[in-house]
């Protein structure tokens, strides 16, 4: 049996929890260590002071939006990649991803070279005030110098993933979370070399993420990256942008609504916006740990209704959200439990405890309706039926959090503020029940 049948008869055959859990804990692993390692660099650079630790949440803006780009190239052409593979054509899929990885190259350089002409007003625009703008700038530049490398690390991630790689992708990401952390400490701690060390820890272990991720997709996948693959069609790219575009609108939103975070939290001092700073990302590692096995959900879904194997996909779907939100439940609890203390690990200033422990709370609590939003995303996302993935990525970063968070802001002030996120989760989770119940009542359990 040749590999490609012994991939269809893994994706299509074996146990549809088993399948999952098998792909989907390496992604969690390495989404962990990312979690874990955004957790370190704000403890790191939280030493500093509240203004430095603010920059971090400046800094987070910047990044969804690199990952925006990333995630839509990466999606778009690993849902074509999934499905040229259970057709068993490795030319298509090898066009598939060597034209999203050019392409995310290009963009990465030319965000760069934007970036970096427009450091300090684009700092500005993420939300930065007076204090805290030299601390975003040093941190800032890094970060766009190493978005290429970025970019087309995620892009070889993703499509890993959909290939059934899951473990070589954890890898790779893995290793440069770890670097990461360890370049925070030393450059931090013994060289003192402040944010400015922060960013350049981050660029480094970005590029060498990148470099182990390029060897491993070269040597392990079935595709392969090539120049000479880049396609010329227009449907190809078109393909990419159409399937890609709910994590473009997911990603590009979050960071639009961060923004807007920043600024209207801007008038309530540094240390509001370093507390929201802590709490975002802490509940982005509990997103991490109990969605990251939806990861391993995409690319069971995609080739299963690739494959026509219509009831594995529903399957996979009730596994996922069912365990998702027990992953997701336990980690909420102990954050609602410890709030107080888990944000003084990060940053002892009084103010900043004041305003981030009960932040910490209301965002546990949002958090437990997310397992009932993501997974359905991801689900039409990897059917490529864009249209319905597109509007439920609209919704919690978009369409419901920034009405929420202009209409809190004005009524409650601070508390509005802190209170927006977690609204949006709820309303967004009750919104998609409808389309969970939907997929699994009208598809048929096979062709």
């Amino acid at each position: 049996m040749n590999t490609a049948d012994k991939y269809y008869d893994k994706m299509t055959k074996t146990p549809v929890s088993s399948l999952i859990i098998r792909l989907g804990i390496p992604t969690t692993i390495s989404m962990l260590i990312t979690g874990i390692y955004n957790l370190a660099d704000t403890y790191f650079v939280g030493t500093l002071g509240e203004s430095a630790q603010a920059a971090t949440g400046i800094l987070f803006t910047l990044q969804c939006i690199i990952q925006a780009v990333a995630f839509m190239l990466g999606h778009g052409s690993g849902t074509f990649v999934s499905k040229a593979l259970a057709e068993k054509d490795t030319k298509e899929a090898t066009t598939y991803v060597s034209t999203a990885f050019f392409t995310g190259a290009a963009a990465g350089t030319l965000l760069t070279v934007i970036g970096l002409s427009v450091l300090a007003p684009f700092m500005r625009l993420l939300g930065s005030t007076d204090t805290i703008l030299p601390y975003a700038c040093d941190y800032g530049m890094w970060v766009l110098i190493s978005c290429p490398f970025m970019i087309c690390s995620l892009i070889l991630n993703n499509n890993l993933r959909y290939e059934g790689k899951a473990l070589y992708a954890m890898f790779g990401l893995t290793a440069g979370g770890i670097l990461n952390i360890f370049g925070d400490w030393i450059l931090i701690e013994f060289f003192h070399m402040g944010v400015y060390g922060a960013g350049l820890s981050t660029a480094v272990s970005q590029m060498i993420s990148f470099l182990i991720l390029l060897i491993l997709y070269l040597k392990m996948a079935q595709s392969t990256i090539s120049i000479k693959e880049v396609s010329r069609n227009a449907e190809v790219y078109w393909g990419i942008l159409r399937v890609g575009f709910p994590s473009l609108i997911r990603q590009g939103l979050t960071s639009i609504s961060n923004g807007l975070l920043n600024n209207l939290t801007k008038p309530f001092g540094d240390a509001a916006i370093a507390a929201i700073s802590v709490v975002n990302r802490f509940s982005s590692l509990v997103m991490c740990v109990g969605l990251g096995i939806g990861q391993g959900f995409q690319p069971v879904a995609s080739f299963n209704y690739q494959a026509k194997k219509y009831k594995r996909v529903k399957q996979g779907l009730i596994f996922t959200t069912v365990f998702g939100f027990g992953l997701v439940a336990l980690l909420s609890v102990g954050g609602f439990a410890f709030a107080e203390s888990i944000v003084r690990i990060f940053q002892k200033e009084p103010r900043v405890v004041e305003i981030g422990a009960p932040a910490l709370r209301y965002a546990t609590v949002g958090l437990l309706f997310l397992p009932l939003s993501v997974p359905v995303n991801m689900l039409y996302q990897s059917i490529r039926k864009a249209g319905v993935a597109s509007f439920l990525s609209i919704l919690r970063s978009g369409a419901v959090l920034i009405p929420v968070l202009l209409i809190g802001v004005h009524f409650l002030q601070l508390t509005g503020i802190l209170l927006a996120q977690p609204i949006s989760d709820c309303i967004t989770g009750l919104i998609s029940i409808p389309f969970i119940i939907h997929f699994l009542k009208n598809t048929p359990d096979e062709e």
